[in-house]
């Protein structure tokens, strides 16, 4: 298995990825930036391929099979010091923004995804693990990631790799359909 940095031409498989980790919801929020004419899946590659932002190829990694994208990571520094939630954040975010604001300073382990054709490779482990030297490397003490209540096998795999749940949050779905009920903070302390 590669694991290798992403680039702006991978912004189709990022899209994808990101897209599946969470549950569709930023398809959701591609379309709703779009209108009901525009292409969702156009606007995310968009984001996915810009040089700056959360979302952006730069702070993606992916895993590679047989010369394959099987998997992805994506992840950043938290914010040190959490800035107070916007009033006019949209209701649906409100959780999740709440759950970061409990590990400030973090590694922020925002995606991890695999295709369904490579779990149970070894993908999830290997990005993990990706992920925490790249946090030990940074020089953070703790690398956090949120995850929903119905991703059960993730949930397994964070656990069994040391990461424990320390809080969560109903989710709000507004008109997103989405089976989960919870969102769930998990952290794993750096050692190094």
């Amino acid at each position: 298995m590669l694991i290798r940095k992403a680039t702006a031409p991978d912004a189709p498989h990022l899209v994808r990825l990101i897209n599946m980790a969470a549950d569709d919801l930023p398809l959701y929020f591609w379309q709703r930036s779009v209108g009901p004419d525009g292409d969702p899946w156009a606007f995310g590659k968009e984001r996915a391929a810009r040089d700056t932002g959360s979302f952006s190829y730069r702070n993606a990694w992916l895993a590679e099979r047989k010369g394959e994208v099987a998997a992805c990571l994506l992840g950043y520094p938290a914010e040190a010091a959490p800035a107070d939630i916007a009033p006019d954040t949209p209701p649906i975010l409100v959780p999740l923004l709440q759950l970061e604001a409990l590990a400030p300073g973090s590694w922020y382990l925002n995606v991890l995804a695999t295709y369904p054709q490579f779990r149970g490779h070894g993908c999830g482990s290997a990005l993990l693990a990706h992920a925490e030297t790249l946090a030990r490397d940074g020089g953070f003490a703790t690398i956090s990631l949120i995850t929903a209540d119905t991703h059960t096998d993730a949930r397994k795999l964070y656990a069994g790799k040391g990461y424990r749940e320390v809080a969560e949050r109903p989710v709000v779905k507004d008109d997103w359909q989405v089976d989960a009920k919870t969102w769930i903070l998990m952290t794993k302390p750096v050692t190094g």
